[in-house]
């Protein structure tokens, strides 16, 4: 089926998966990274400078927490709050959105191999799809 513009734009594509915080006493809804988003993440490593990857962990969660609403939770700003929370508790949000948004390694490693035909793979298809199967939405 060929999409129309409208059929993109309205189509509801981020899944969500709920991970349970016994640290926080609750549940914490977690998204997938829209496209802009995921960008501006991975733009925040380039260069070469020793603090690129400082709080990491609470940039993404502070990404991709969100309400029943499936608005974000935090703004950038609260990432450094973030930051010092419990470590367990904020990595397992964090291994729940990068698999989400398929930045996990291996789901780059995958991206970046060369297919048989020389190429290498432009998509995150079987990332996204395995995570989502899974997974409920809103």
């Amino acid at each position: 089926m060929l999409l129309s513009r409208d059929a993109i734009l309205k189509a509801s594509d981020l899944p969500t998966r709920d991970v349970s915080v016994s640290e926080w006493g609750g549940v914490v809804r977690v998204r997938m990274l829209t496209g802009a988003e995921r960008d501006a993440f991975e733009a925040s490593f380039a260069g070469d400078g020793p603090g690129r990857f400082a709080n990491m962990r609470a940039r993404l969660v502070a990404l991709c927490a969100v309400g029943p609403d499936g608005r974000r939770l935090f703004d950038e700003a609260d990432a450094i709050a973030l930051g010092a929370k419990s470590g367990a508790a904020l990595n397992r949000v964090f291994l729940a959105a990068q698999e989400l948004s398929c930045l996990r390694p291996e789901d780059l490693e995958k991206k970046s191999a060369p297919s048989a035909n020389g190429r290498t793979d432009d998509s995150f298809s079987d990332c996204a799809s395995a995570s989502a199967s899974d997974t409920p939405t809103r």
